[in-house]
């Protein structure tokens, strides 16, 4: 049976959707931004995250563009922070991190959250929220501004508050959550650019997995060197990890799909090796990934050589591997993808739903239990919500301009 094409599947996918939406309604935070949770769904202490906000955001125009009332008034709380809790009113651009009483705690400027408030921009945009559009259009002119670094086709990593001084870091996770905020933003606003720079990134990325037998360096000097040995001594970070991080592989193949169905879909054409790259990195995923330490589960990350660094269990890596199946699958027809995801679903049903306190556990042991080493609460919604949406929308638009068009099964 394929679950793939199962309306009954797609039933539960919805009613998993609005399990998390219910779940993450209590993150909203009065008059705050969106706080991390704890095992039970209550708001935690600490300082406000911009891109957990965002996320929510993005999360939360999904759910209002699916008719779940209440959403709305989350939209709008996140668009709020976004402006009032997170802007830098002097340099521009936003915080990443500001403690309670409005302080800033980080102050440089980083190419990651400023990823999510395009992506969060463009959703809300897309739901038809009051201030989103001239919020996006604010995003797009730093990406463009700051960011966007053309002879190279990538986006730089960091600046300072006052935008003077460029780290000398360059990283591919920041670069990947940008390809995902440029194709919502060229969906939403029609301006091409956005999805042109979106394929440059992701052709110069699959490039250098396919160079490094697809276990991809996510760690650059300015020059765009490789560092491979960044952060080995401490290879567990949830943000630049030692080694090659297998959930990402499934990300970029993903990402890869939709870039690929959008040029198809403006061009009639798109290069002929996105699918075949989206393929190699995701059986390198599988094979590298998968059950490779006598237990079921994802390892976090690898070595050079294809061994196992970290072996926590991440739920986003899973959630990503069944989005990357779908995608596959949705492009290929090939039963092999559809069987993958099964087994994947399976496998978080049985050991990531938390069905007593509600969303998924985001770490779990090589014993599959509750693990706390990396993630120590329920963060956000943003992979479990994504992976519930993707096996019923095209690849192109994506997530959320595809659901304001109507586009759903």
């Amino acid at each position: 049976m394929s679950w793939l094409e199962s309306p009954a599947h797609t039933r539960w996918l919805e009613s998993e959707t609005d399990r998390l939406l219910d779940f993450g309604r209590r993150a909203a935070v009065p008059g705050g931004a969106f706080a991390r949770q704890d095992d039970a769904g209550a708001p935690l202490d600490g300082p406000w995250e911009l891109w957990i906000t965002c996320r929510m955001t993005h999360v939360y125009a999904i759910g209002h563009l699916l008719g779940r009332p209440g959403s709305a008034a989350l939209v709008d709380h996140g668009l709020a922070a976004i402006r009032d809790v997170f802007a830098d009113r002097t340099n521009g651009g936003w915080y990443s991190d500001v403690a309670r009483d409005g302080t800033p705690l980080v102050t440089t400027k980083a190419a990651y959250p400023h990823a999510f408030v395009v992506l969060a921009a463009a959703s809300a945009t897309a739901a038809g929220r009051p201030g989103a559009r001239e919020l996006l259009d604010a995003a797009l002119a730093v990406q463009e501004q700051r960011f966007w670094d053309e002879a190279a086709g990538m986006v730089v990593e960091e600046w300072d508050a006052a935008w003077g001084v460029l780290d000398g870091y360059r990283g591919v996770n920041a670069n990947m959550h940008t390809v995902e905020a440029y194709l919502a933003a060229a969906d939403v606003t029609g301006d091409r650019v956005w999805l042109d720079r979106a394929a440059r990134i992701v052709g110069r990325v699959l490039d250098l997995a396919r160079g490094n037998a697809w276990r991809l360096p996510e760690h650059f000097d300015a020059t765009w060197t490789p560092q491979l040995e960044y952060n080995a001594d401490a290879p567990a970070h949830p943000f630049r990890p030692y080694g090659a991080t297998i959930g990402h592989w499934f990300e970029w193949a993903r990402l890869a799909l939709h870039v690929r169905a959008a040029l198809e879909a403006r061009d009639g054409t798109a290069p002929a090796g996105l699918l075949e790259d989206a393929t190699g990195l995701f059986d390198a995923g599988v094979a590298e990934g998968w059950d490779v330490d006598g237990a079921p589960g994802f390892v976090y990350t690898v070595d050079w050589s294809g061994r196992p660094v970290v072996r926590e269990r991440m739920h986003w890596v899973v959630a990503e591997a069944t989005a990357a199946a779908a995608a596959l699958h949705a492009v290929t027809g090939d039963a092999r993808f559809d069987a993958w995801y099964t087994t994947w679903w399976e496998y978080v049903g049985a050991h990531h739903l938390d069905r007593v306190g509600g969303s998924w556990w985001h770490e779990l042991g090589t014993d599959n239990a509750v693990s706390r080493t990396v993630w120590g609460d329920k963060a956000d919604l943003y992979h479990a919500a994504q992976a519930t949406l993707i096996p019923r929308l095209p690849l192109t638009p994506v997530l959320v301009p595809a659901l304001a068009a109507g586009l759903l099964r």
